[in-house]
């Protein structure tokens, strides 16, 4: 049948099918297609071996000259070797990858990852992602290059530092890898870039005698100054002080209980604090409606760096020179290497600043060793504070057991 405007509208799907095709002889490979009430024009043709069948819409909405003139451009792509259906299923694939960009990707992987982080490591990789990855953010995931990603690394590093750049990279590229098992992009264009951190040494700084004496003496009567002191007291990292709750503290019993959703670890950290840490904290002001301990805005503490550049600037003028280069985790380092020096055994010592003991003694010794903490935390107080006072400890060594 010669397909005409009247004819079309005659059609009838026959009784006996549910799917039929009524094709055109003025044009091969041209025709309607009646399936339950619909009419829509079709065009089939091959390519290779295989054979594509193609709808050009509804009969209501697209005229029969239109559509035959649609067919005829799509067996002239055929006839010229091109593959009509492939191409557009890539112009829509493009489409898709265009609207699954960086920032979008990384607000999914977010989602799916919050539960399993620890909500300082989530925190930190949403800034990365928000901040430090904006520029990307608006890029296709699945057509990102190697060359932007390390672009964007070196400009990083110029504005917050090797180590804050090379971190950055370890959170894109477990995005990547995440994306990659996702279906949402082919390859980690991270791999292969050069890493910020390469050859910086371990971190191995213990600070001095004189120079815990300096940073205490520089400490001013703020946040921060007793963050500072507390982290020297009890060698707990700077987010788990920083992120003090009042309900982790009990000042009647001096007994300070971090739960395991706050500690790198996991595990849960409770210390029975010295007399010293214990004042620092009944001279904080309790701020109405505040869980927090330290900070502002209703957040923990997070003027880091600020922060740290104001006390190192205290110390220079009073030393008269500034300290060689230390960090806030270097006090933690120097606690567990000061309770060595004073007696300490190093299972408690261990146990004092958290870490997981391994080998056959975790699997059998499961006492807790509270007292033998406790009287650490209080032989390393009094050593903090005989220095800061210039005077001889009261305190000579970790006392025997009974």
């Amino acid at each position: 049948m010669r397909l005409t405007k009247d004819a079309v509208a005659a059609l009838m799907r026959p009784a006996d099918k549910t799917d039929h095709v009524e094709w055109d002889s003025g044009l091969p490979g041209f025709g309607v297609r009646l399936r339950g009430q619909s009419k829509r024009w079709v065009i089939q043709y091959r390519i290779g071996a295989q054979q594509r069948r193609e709808s050009l819409g509804d009969v209501r909405r697209v005229g029969l000259e239109e559509a035959r003139k649609i067919a005829r451009s799509r067996f002239a792509q055929v006839e010229l070797g091109h593959d009509p259906a492939a191409e557009r299923a890539k112009v829509r694939q493009a489409a898709a990858s265009a609207k699954l960009t960086v920032a979008t990707t990384a607000a999914r992987y977010l989602s799916a990852k919050q539960d399993r982080l620890r909500p300082s490591t989530y925190k930190q990789a949403k800034w990365h992602f928000e901040t430090l990855w904006a520029p990307l953010g608006d890029q296709p995931i699945d057509t990102l290059k190697r060359a932007s990603v390390a672009a964007r690394l070196q400009e990083i590093t110029k504005a917050h530092g090797r180590t804050s750049a090379a971190r950055a990279r370890g959170n894109l590229s477990a995005l990547f890898t995440w994306a990659m098992k996702e279906g949402l992009c082919e390859a980690n264009p991270v791999i292969a870039t050069n890493d910020p951190a390469a050859g910086i040494l371990p971190r191995e700084r213990v600070l001095s005698d004189r120079e815990l004496a300096a940073i205490w003496k520089a400490c001013a009567d703020d946040d921060f100054g007793r963050i500072v002191k507390l982290l020297m007291l009890t060698g707990c990292r700077r987010e788990e002080i920083g992120a003090l709750n009042w309900n982790e503290i009990d000042l009647d019993t001096g007994v300070m209980t971090i739960p395991g959703t706050r500690t790198k670890n996991g595990r849960t950290l409770e210390l029975t604090l010295p007399p010293l840490a214990l004042n620092i904290l009944r001279s904080t002001p309790r701020r109405p409606e505040r869980d927090y301990v330290f900070g502002g805005r209703g957040g923990a503490f997070s003027a880091w760096s600020y922060s740290t550049l104001l006390l190192n600037g205290r110390i220079a003028a009073a030393e008269g020179k500034p300290l060689a280069h230390w960090t806030l985790h270097d006090l933690r380092r120097t606690m567990r290497t000061g309770m060595g020096k004073l007696g300490v055994p190093p299972h408690v010592a261990e146990l004092v600043i958290n870490h997981v003991r391994g080998g056959i003694q975790a699997v059998y010794d499961k006492h807790k060793y509270e007292r033998e903490i406790k009287q650490a935390l209080a032989l390393w107080a009094e050593h903090v504070l005989a220095l800061v006072e210039g005077r001889a400890s009261r305190l000579l060594a970790f006392p025997a057991p009974a």
